[in-house]
């Protein structure tokens, strides 16, 4: 029979609870679960780097992994382990007592679970163990059941996996809630891997070491902090390995994957390597440089300080460029305290009803606007290709009644099963034909720069006021400074040098520029412009001339030509990754 977490839980769980776990374990969605597999290579190199080395009396340590899947990490660890046991004079006969609390490893999934038990039980039979004494260990080592919901397991020397990438969505309303109440880390949009990381940092021992293989994303944005914060509190970020663009696992998945190694001790300087190959030979080099005291020279390795700071946003550029950043954030305010608003364009949830040819939507005048996206800025101006959005709020905010718009009402019932299908309109069906982000009218006549998300280089477009922008473009509007001048500093490498140390990178070199990130730039007030610098910055904009837009912002902030040499350094290393 499996052992469950459930039959010791400390913490009171709902049958409610247990049930939606339930449902999940007998899913035979992956997508639901998070599996993603790992290479072997990488495997190989997180357990070299975290210290789990088959040169060490390893069954007297204890190592644990949370979510097992079919064992990319667990089948490596019980190989590693049986070698340092037999290489310290363990003896098969004694197997069974030497070694039953020297792992501990979690799988949700019923059917993979068994599994990977049964691999397990033979790789220990395979090793020279008894049947017996096999199956024993096994049931031993390996649980079934939800890691987030685990009693008490212990302390562990190491900790080591791929924890399950599930996005909250996936996720039961009610299990959801559960796992909040746990974990304080699990903030606003933050994915399941953001608790998974904070249980296993909390079940290691002093001088415990953890090394995941995870999305990126936490280590700068936003739902990221409160994890920051934790590991800034009690934890060593010992060593960051970048592995974006690289093929971390066994599948091609949409993932941008980094190497975290976290030692449970005072903080100290972190280890960091940028996408490096992965082969066994320089993967195990770079792992032993990540363990030894002292960093070797002419290593490709790289020592940093003072990465973790709070819930800041973890920054890995070179030290010139953080440098940089700091004395321009130290001397100019953020965008916003200038008088300037960064925000995101409507989010209908139903694109295919609220959206269509702006002359053929069927609404009274006033019910609908014209609608401004991606593919109307991509000459590097408005383009408008003629679409609308439907508008169902009244000037207070309200939804308007339908009862005075016929025409709207009537062709919102038409689309019906669409709008009111949607995960807003089922929580509340009195406001079923709202769109999930509130339209401010007004904004559609306030000359604005639009910016889309996802870009290699700013694409940064001035629009004068007529239309009302779509969910996929930022805009930024601004009460004094001039658009024009705002826009051509947006559109300089200083920007862009901003953007890219606090952004999370995409594939091909790429940067998001979300409103979180754009309100990290830097800029003086208005009125401490200097009235030529002013004059080129507009002009530049208007020709869209970069080279013209850099000059203007050196000017504006001062930069010698050191200081130039090291925005120009950063444009490069992402051309180079472009």
């Amino acid at each position: 029979m499996q052992p469950s977490l459930f039959d010791t839980a400390t913490l009171p769980i709902s049958a409610s609870v247990r049930a939606a776990v339930e449902r999940i374990a007998l899913s035979d969605s992956v997508g639901e679960r998070g599996a993603v597999f790992t290479r072997v290579e990488v495997v190989e190199f997180i357990l070299d780097a975290i210290g789990y080395t088959a040169d060490r009396e390893l069954h007297r340590q204890r190592i644990l992994e949370p979510s097992f899947g079919n064992g990319d990490f667990l089948l490596p660890i019980v190989d590693r382990l049986l070698a340092a046991w037999r290489r310290s004079g363990g003896r098969f006969e004694t197997a069974e007592d030497d070694l039953s609390d020297a792992v501990r490893a979690v799988e949700l999934h019923h059917n993979t679970y068994a599994a990977t038990r049964a691999a397990v039980v033979e790789r220990l039979t395979a090793a020279g163990i008894g049947d017996g004494s096999a199956t024993a260990l096994t049931a031993r080592w390996l649980v079934q059941g939800d890691f987030l919901l685990a009693p008490d397991l212990g302390k562990f020397d190491f900790v080591a996996g791929n924890p399950p990438y599930v996005r909250q969505e996936l996720v039961p309303p009610l299990l959801l809630a559960e796992y909040r109440q746990r974990f304080g880390t699990l903030y606003d949009r933050a994915d399941l891997y953001i608790p998974f990381i904070e249980r296993s940092l909390a079940l290691l021992q002093a001088k415990g070491t953890l090394g995941f293989i995870c999305a990126d994303r936490w280590t700068k944005n936003r739902y990221g902090g409160p994890l920051r914060q934790f590991v800034s509190q009690g934890y060593h970020l010992k060593a960051y390995i970048d592995l974006v663009g690289t093929d971390a696992f066994r599948t091609d998945v949409s993932a941008y994957p980094a190497v975290t190694i976290v030692v449970k001790d005072r903080p100290g300087a972190t280890r960091f390597a940028y996408r490096p190959s992965l082969d066994r030979i320089a993967l195990a080099a770079i792992a032993k440089d990540i363990v030894e005291t002292t960093l070797p020279e002419r290593s490709s390795v790289r020592e940093l300080n003072d990465v973790v700071k709070g819930a800041e946003p973890w920054l890995f550029d070179s030290a010139r460029q953080i440098e940089l950043v700091r004395r321009l954030e130290a001397k100019y305010p953020v965008l916003e305290d200038t008088g300037c608003k960064v925000g995101i364009g409507v989010a209908t949830g139903a694109d295919q009803a609220f959206i269509g040819d702006f002359e053929a939507l069927d609404v009274e005048p006033d019910r609908k606007l014209p609608l401004v996206a991606t593919r109307d800025i991509a000459s590097g101006e408005v383009v408008w290709q003629g679409k609308g959005v439907i508008d169902p709020f009244s000037a207070r905010g309200s939804l308007v009644d339908l009862r005075d718009y016929p025409k709207l009402a009537g062709y919102l019932e038409r689309h019906r099963a669409a709008i009111a299908g949607r995960h807003c309109a089922q929580k509340s069906p009195e406001s079923w034909y709202r769109t999930i982000d509130r339209i401010w009218p007004a904004l559609r006549h306030k000359p604005k720069l639009l910016i889309p998300d996802i870009k290699g280089k700013a694409h940064v477009v001035f629009e004068s006021g007529q239309y009302y922008p779509h969910h996929n473009l930022y805009y930024v509007t601004a009460a004094d400074w001039d658009l024009r001048a705002l826009q051509a500093i947006l559109l300089s490498s200083v920007s862009r040098l901003f953007v890219a140390t606090y952004s999370t990178k995409m594939r091909g070199g790429y940067l998001r520029f979300q409103a979180q990130y754009l309100r990290r730039i830097r800029i003086p007030h208005w009125h401490d412009v200097p009235a030529n610098v002013a004059q080129a910055l507009v002009e530049a904009a208007r020709s869209r001339d970069i080279a013209a837009c850099d000059r203007a912002a050196f000017e504006l902030y001062g930069l010698d030509e050191g200081e130039q040499a090291i925005v120009a350094e950063a444009e490069g290393v992402a051309a180079s990754a472009a």
